[in-house]
């Protein structure tokens, strides 16, 4: 009995994996995000939830009519039990109201609208630095490149939802804005962040201290900050016309940030690095949800023909290997979950990001993971 009994549970762990491995990746860590890890009941409104999110829209897209419901049902649940806090305080408020927008768009309801409206308003109050960049904290003026992708998500979404091209402005604004105070001329990629005064802000969470005593910018290149820009990029081209004005702005800027995150990836495991201008840093550690994030700008590029397929392929093909490979997890039923992921980050010194928790799971994990797998197997073909 004994023997018959260990069979059947080796039997079983054997066809739990093999399901796991016949099916995408992404679809397992997609079930697994929007079944257990953050059920439509449970949403929060906020950033890390909103990326989360976001995938799902994607996923929505992605169907057929009759694959379309689950995904609809869940975003709609989302946004019905955070509806009454919803707002737009603050650049990590906004990034769930691109929900919103997206229902507005789907079904028409009027109160979706006026919600965005709602939003839209409150961005429009937030503090600003000299230069018009929107400040990434609501208590004192801060420019981080995490802002990008935040407001971004809603922006784009409004433009989709209205057709209007001030939400395409602003969003150049923007960018162009937190380009000028976080380019760094050596890298040509962002620091994490820059203040707009002399006085060092306590926030509880970032390092006191952390602005250049001159410059007022923060001295690391994290790289999940500047995978946010470039996220938030490729979007952009997925949505403005050709024709528009803009057009040809976001694809210099597109193509410059490309270059050079290109030589950074390590060619054997797909991955990029924790801090990302020094991959050659013994102190350095390969992090999974900005590598997504990556390769998913590089596909759009591929996708949209901005980028040579040529030279830009085989890096989203190491990506997608090495996710599977090295970043990607069993849990329970079968389950895919992201793992190696830097947790929740503030701006700080080398120490500080080099020491960061490595984690599993996250909104922003799922939801990375899961627009990158989606948009690579689209255009490898993979999905019928």
């Amino acid at each position: 009995m004994k023997i018959v009994r260990l069979l059947a549970i080796t039997y079983l762990l054997s066809f739990m994996q093999s399901s796991v491995t016949a099916q995408s990746w992404v679809d397992s860590v997609e079930r697994h995000g929007r079944e257990i890890f953050m059920p439509a009941d449970k949403y929060k409104w906020d950033w890390g939830q909103a990326t989360f999110l976001n995938s799902l829209v994607h996923l929505y897209n992605a169907k057929s009519s009759q694959g379309k419901k689950i995904y609809l049902d869940y975003i709609q649940k989302a946004m019905e039990v955070t509806y009454d806090v919803a707002n737009g305080k603050h650049p990590n408020a906004i990034a769930s109201a691109h929900g919103m927008a997206f229902l507005a768009k789907i079904t028409g309801e009027k109160k979706y609208l006026d919600k965005c409206n709602s939003i839209y308003a409150d961005f429009l109050k937030i503090p600003r630095a000299p230069n018009g960049g929107v400040s990434h904290r609501a208590e004192t003026t801060e420019l981080w490149d995490d802002t990008i992708y935040m407001i971004s998500m809603f922006l784009l979404e409004m433009y989709r939802l209205t057709g209007d091209e001030k939400y395409i402005a602003d969003f150049v604004v923007q960018f162009n804005a937190h380009n000028e105070k976080l380019a760094d001329e050596k890298s040509g990629l962002w620091v994490h962040g820059w203040d707009a005064d002399s006085i060092d802000y306590n926030d509880g969470c970032s390092i006191v201290g952390w602005p250049d005593k001159i410059t007022r910018k923060s001295s690391q290149i994290w790289a999940r900050g500047n995978a946010w820009v470039g996220m938030a990029l490729a979007d952009a081209l997925n949505t403005v016309p050709h024709a528009s004005i803009y057009w040809e702005t976001l694809v210099h800027a597109f193509k410059h940030y490309v270059e050079k995150i290109t030589p950074l990836q390590n060619k054997i495991t797909g991955h990029w690095y924790q801090l990302v201008a020094i991959p050659n840093d013994p102190q350095n550690w390969e992090e999974s949800s900005s590598t997504a994030m990556f390769a998913y700008t590089i596909t759009v590029g591929l996708q949209l023909k901005i980028l040579d397929k040529k030279t830009y392929l085989p890096l989203i093909d190491r990506a997608y290997k090495g996710l599977r490979s090295f970043s990607l997890k069993n849990t329970e039923g079968a389950y895919l979950i992201p793992s190696r992921i830097c947790g929740g980050t503030c701006v700080g010194d080398k120490a500080y990001y080099l020491s960061r928790n490595i984690v599993d799971g996250t909104g922003f994990g799922y939801g990375s993971f899961i627009m990158f797998g989606l948009a690579y197997e689209l255009y490898k073909g993979m999905r019928k």
